[in-house]
């Protein structure tokens, strides 16, 4: 018997009060990821507050505003987490109205399936097509298994998402629905691509060689990876592919120029594969409905034995600090949390494994603070800082005075490798610094 998709649509159909009516106290609930937010039913369980204590939230990218975390500094009725910090959730974590779950992405659908309770998601989606079925759109690294193991299922339906094609569990069907809510949506424009820095694009300048046609990218977060593809875009290079956690404007500048064609990829060949999309209209214009694009949940993505099947594997993504041991730290700055571990790990070990694979991790030589006084990112040894990427994982680190491989570099190879490529201003002291710490070779004249 064929379903009327249009009956039981009816019959889930809910207000927005009625819908988070069935948030009880004690309760974990459910954001996913992104534009996945849901805007409506977030600000309808704000206005519950009063009347509820020590509900729980999950949620990892989202812009503001989270109504549940701002209305609620006493966190006595509500309790935000990410898995991932946007900038918007770096500025709550500073607030003390945020709190970061440590994780891997290529693992984030087995916390769910094993270790983790949801009492109730709730998730924004397009409209139901034809079969029954609401796409989670860029949303789809996610999703799918979180709603899996939710006990309510919540959806939000937004009439400005892109609707994304997939390769497994990009949608959901009505009959996995228990509520729907409706409502007016603002159009998206989630994020402006980052205007690179000149810094960012003599990094660029400095890794491009090591790209061959026919290569696949994966890129971070960031203005450096803007940089990257804005000069991609004007390079000779060709048959670029896409392999990625986050799809951004660097892709769609290749895509423009003609660079990234996903020709001659060993798996998902014609499709360029991605777990969540944060960008402009116009990339989620160029991601909607289109057959040369495939989502998948990030346990696909970001799992490093898919990564490896892949020839020519390059990832490129940033962090905050390196020090002269090769320990890099990109989530945080002391016990300052920036963003999240995401999926650099899985990518350092996937490229790495990668027949011509690489795997970079870039940065700036120094930083300024906010009193105008310059710190080198190159650090003697952390003391305390929280390690993103271990010693033994690390592949290529550049910044703009070089690209250097650690792989199988002794101590005191690393230290000389990464004085090389530090802020002059601060080479005497990290020599210094590594004497002190018996790294540095007699032999080695300065």
């Amino acid at each position: 018997m064929v379903l009327d998709f249009l009956s039981e649509y009816k019959k889930k159909l809910r207000t927005v009060e009625e819908a988070v009516s069935v948030v009880k106290d004690g309760d974990w609930i459910d954001y996913t990821s992104s534009l996945g937010k849901p805007v409506l039913l977030d600000r309808a369980l704000a206005a519950r507050r009063d009347e509820l204590h020590d509900v729980k939230i999950r949620g990892n990218l989202l812009m503001g505003p989270i109504e549940v975390a701002e209305c609620d500094s006493s966190q006595e009725h509500f309790v935000y987490h990410s898995w991932h910090c946007s900038a918007y959730e770096r500025k709550l974590c500073d607030e003390g109205l945020c709190y970061y779950i440590p994780m891997v992405f290529h693992n984030n659908a087995a916390y769910y399936e094993y270790f983790l309770h949801v009492n109730v998601v709730m998730v924004s989606v397009t409209p139901m097509d034809k079969h029954g079925y609401f796409n989670f759109s860029v949303n789809t690294g996610v999703a799918a298994p979180i709603t899996r193991m939710a006990d309510i299922v919540i959806v939000e339906v937004n009439e400005n998402l892109p609707k994304i094609r997939g390769g497994y569990d990009e949608s959901i069907h009505i009959s996995e629905v228990d509520y729907i809510v409706e409502g007016n949506h603002e159009f998206l424009e989630h994020a402006t691509p980052i205007p690179p820095r000149e810094v960012d694009k003599k990094i660029a300048e400095l890794i491009i060689p090591y790209i061959v046609d026919g290569a696949t990218l994966q890129l971070g977060i960031g203005s450096m990876p803007n940089a990257l593809g804005e000069m991609i875009a004007k390079s000779d290079l060709k048959n670029l592919a896409m392999h990625t956690e986050l799809c951004t404007d660097a892709f769609f500048d290749m895509y423009k120029a003609g660079k990234l064609t996903n020709k001659y990829k060993n798996i998902d060949r014609g499709k360029g594969v991605f777990g969540c999309a944060i960008g402009s209209r116009d990339l989620y214009e160029w991601l909607d409905d289109n057959p040369g694009v495939a989502a998948y949940p990030l346990e696909y993505v970001n799992r490093p034995s898919v990564i490896a099947q892949i020839d020519n594997m390059v990832s490129i993504n940033s962090c905050v600090a390196v020090d002269l041991y090769g320990q890099v730290a990109s989530e945080g700055s002391g016990s300052r949390q920036i963003s999240g571990t995401g999926g650099q790990l899985d990518f350092l070990i996937g490229a790495s494994a990668s027949r011509g694979g690489k795997a970079f991790i870039c940065m700036s030589s120094v930083h300024t603070d906010r009193y105008g006084v310059k710190h080198s990112r190159v650090k003697p040894q952390f003391n305390g800082d929280i390690i993103t990427s271990p010693r033994s994982q690390v592949y290529f680190l550049a910044t703009e005075y070089g690209v250097v491989n650690l792989e199988g570099r002794s101590t005191w190879e690393r230290a000389e490798l990464l004085v090389s490529i530090a802020h002059p201003e601060f080479r005497d002291m990290l020599i210094k610094e590594a004497e002190e710490r018996k790294i540095w070779r007699q032999s080695n004249k300065r």
